[in-house]
């Protein structure tokens, strides 16, 4: 009984690559290649390579862009959307001629032609990885700060492809990741990250106030944004002194006035007429009562 078994299960595994290969002879499926990953700098041009066999007068191409939603890129022997305009067909494959942020993505080129098994089928997978250099960063300066506290400048690109490095410049001068192998003449309480794009003063000196600007750079370009200024100012100890001062003889003199009032009895008088007057309108209202009553009686 276990060898019969076995016998069908082996005919059964025969049964099934015969007709695997049937199919396959009749439809003419092949094994995607291997996938291509093509790198270009935006608004320059690149070319989509399908690596098939020669274009014949029977084959049939279409491109496609893959994605959450399948586009035609190259459909019934035209280009199709925006690519009209900016790319040509080079045999099989498409040559943009400015290619932009938004043309990143993967992209699928599919040739079937008539063959002595059926209907052959080759496709070719490509990925375009698009460069972009990086825009005017955004830069955060504050425009004063006191001696001895935390200062901190920030700069951030959003554009750049791949992720900018930041440098930061004061009064035109590059300043060093690294403050400690700087002139002894400047402050090396900083902290620069170059990923993020901060700068922090753990201590701000007078030394600090200067003009301040930021570099975002990546293996396109660079830009940088204009200039500004932070201005660091010692504690005004004496100011503050004084304006206490004044606030404590303020509040010594309302005390005094509030005590001189009492002891001329300005509160209590204030509060005899407020009883005299409470008194004479109830003597008012019981008179008007017993005068309607009396009216009410005769």
């Amino acid at each position: 009984m276990a060898r019969r078994s076995r016998h069908r299960l082996l005919l059964l595994l025969l049964r099934y690559l015969v007709v695997a290969l049937g199919y396959h002879k009749a439809y003419g499926f092949s094994a995607p290649k291997d996938h291509q990953v093509v790198t270009a700098i935006e608004y320059q041009e690149v070319i989509l390579a399908c690596k098939t066999p020669k274009k014949t007068i029977s084959s049939r191409l279409e491109w496609k862009k893959l994605g959450r939603s399948v586009s035609f890129v190259y459909y019934q022997q035209a280009l199709q959307g925006d690519f009209k305009d900016r790319a040509e067909m080079i045999d099989f494959n498409i040559r943009i001629k400015n290619v932009t942020r938004n043309d990143a993505g993967k992209y699928r080129c599919e040739v079937s032609a008539p063959s002595e098994q059926g209907q052959n089928l080759e496709e070719d997978t490509v990925t375009l990885q698009v460069l972009v250099a990086p825009a005017v960063p955004s830069c955060e300066v504050p425009t004063s700060a006191l001696r001895g506290t935390v200062a901190e400048l920030r700069c951030q690109d959003k554009e750049g492809n791949p992720a900018p490095e930041y440098t930061w410049f004061k009064d035109g001068i590059r300043l060093l990741e690294n403050p400690k192998s700087g002139s002894p003449g400047t402050n090396s309480s900083y902290t620069m990250n170059i990923k993020s794009g901060t700068l922090q003063f753990n201590t701000v000196s007078k030394l600090d106030s200067g003009e301040y600007s930021c570099e975002a750079r990546n293996s396109v370009g660079y830009r940088r944004c204009p200039g500004k200024r932070m201005q660091v100012d010692d504690l005004n100890v004496s100011g503050i002194i004084a304006a206490v001062v004044v606030v404590a003889l303020v509040i010594a003199v309302c005390g005094l006035g509030v005590c001189y009032a009492q002891r001329k009895g300005y509160f209590s008088k204030e509060t005899s007429f407020q009883k005299s007057g409470a008194a004479s309108k109830a003597t008012t209202m019981s008179e008007n009562d017993f005068k309607h009553t009396k009216s009410f009686i005769i």
